[in-house]
């Protein structure tokens, strides 16, 4: 009888750990541009020490939007408002010409293709061919990246604007289905977890959307500007914001838990932050990587990275990511915050990068997708 129970609790955790795997982020997919709907920044993908630059694939105009990965083929958008689907040996397979810059991450999901741009308009694209599913208008340009939920049984997609709106619409055929009004501008993405959508508004409040109905649930007051993406990581939601604060929010007590500035300067946080566990990175205006205890919000090191970081960083295993507008990529140790390896691509590099299993894939201001790899 003992024997027994032994394998089946055995056999529980095996069940336990094998649900966990498949529950986390695929390895060889980067779906959306912080890797998941809850913009958590993280990936378990491996990547080879000292990466080098495998092909580089050049396009006519800067590249404005994070390039994103998914079933073996590289997305990324343009300054020309040009949308490119790649291989992963830097081969064109397409592209589709939108009217205006294409500065919104594209999403992944379910065979399409989510693209906004900066004439407002939101494209459903068969990511296998490139052609028009369906075109969403709002009032106004989509900077931030569209993000994705279920709901009775049903698929949906939710993207901001400058029109003060987050809008919903059918994932299938593009029909709107709610909009939910802010106080001003929406520039990034909003973060999707637990029924809600959250997003930093240009009017400096975290707001709290129920994705079921659209309605409102909360609305804290942040700071005067959120420019980047919110990181969700269970009732804890983490933001800079252009005062050069960071702040975590308690969304389930629905008040700020802590907040951080650095004393010598109130340069702004333009990027998103990237959680593992029980730490949060962010980078800097002032040139510098933070990392940070997610629950008392202790400084636990910063990083020099001598360069401007505009672009959000991404936790791989126990390193951090970081690329800078002067064109370094840098890894850094996430325990101790020293650095392991650097590269120069030597253009600046404005978003993160996609990371799968063995790649790195990146763009940068000189209209480069850059593959780095072994």
């Amino acid at each position: 009888m003992m024997r027994i129970y032994k394998y089946i609790i055995f056999s529980l955790i095996l069940i336990a750990y094998t649900s966990l795997e498949i529950m986390g982020q695929q390895n060889n997919q980067w779906e959306i541009f912080r890797g998941d709907p809850s913009l958590s920044g993280y990936t378990r993908a491996k990547i080879p020490e000292s990466p080098s630059i495998l092909w580089n694939f050049q396009t006519d105009d800067a590249i404005t939007a994070a390039p994103i990965v998914a079933d073996g083929k590289i997305f990324a958008g343009n300054s020309g408002g040009i949308l490119y689907a790649l291989d992963m040996n830097g081969k064109l397979l397409w592209q589709f010409e939108t009217d205006n810059t294409i500065e919104a991450p594209v999403l992944y999901y379910d065979g399409i293709i989510y693209c906004g741009n900066l004439s407002g308009y939101l494209y459903a694209l068969d990511a296998d061919t490139g052609s028009l599913i369906w075109k969403y208008e709002t009032e106004n340009q989509i900077s931030g990246s569209p993000n994705h939920f279920e709901y009775n049984n049903k698929h949906f997609i939710v993207v901001g604007s400058y029109d003060f709106y987050l809008h919903c619409v059918d994932a299938k055929i593009g029909q709107p289905v709610w909009k939910y009004e802010s106080d001003n501008f929406v520039n990034g993405a909003a973060a999707v977890g637990n029924g809600v959508g959250l997003f930093g508004g240009c009017d400096g409040f975290l707001h709290v959307v129920d994705l079921g109905t659209g309605k409102l649930k909360n609305k804290i007051e942040v700071a005067t500007y959120v420019a980047g993406s919110v990181a969700i990581s269970d009732n804890l939601v983490y933001t800079g914001d252009y005062d050069g604060q960071f702040t975590c929010i308690d969304i389930k007590k629905g008040e700020i838990l802590w907040k951080w500035k650095n004393p010598d300067n109130s340069l702004p946080f333009l990027g998103s932050p990237s959680i593992y566990k029980d730490k949060v990175v962010i980078g800097g205006e002032d040139k510098k990587l933070y990392c940070f205890n997610g629950l008392d919000g202790k400084l636990l090191w910063s990083y020099n990275a001598g360069g401007r970081i505009d672009a959000s960083p991404v936790i791989i295993r126990d390193q951090v990511l970081t690329a800078t507008m002067d064109g370094m990529l840098y890894l850094v140790d996430l325990n101790t915050g020293q650095e392991t390896w650097s590269y120069e691509i030597g253009s600046a590099i404005t978003h993160n990068p996609a990371v799968i299993n063995g790649y790195i894939i990146l763009g940068a201001r000189d209209g480069n997708i850059y593959c780095l790899g072994k």
